[in-house]
């Protein structure tokens, strides 16, 4: 079973600190979770390094 770190992100779109889970088994991931106070779609960016860390960075939906 995988261990999930647990993170606090703010929510591109309302601004809202929100608690994740994050899954670190995979040295890369790119997945959409629902804020959970806005509902809006927030990508994730997941990427674990050598030592691993895990580097994590939310955008909106409709950011390049």
């Amino acid at each position: 079973m995988p261990d999930l770190i647990e993170q606090e992100v703010s929510c591109p779109y309302c601004g809202e600190s929100i608690s994740v889970l994050i899954d670190d088994s995979l040295p890369e991931q790119n997945y959409i979770e629902d804020c959970q106070v806005c509902c809006r779609p927030i990508v994730f960016d997941v990427a674990v390094d050598h030592e691993g860390d895990v580097l994590l960075t939310v955008r909106a939906e409709n950011e390049a």
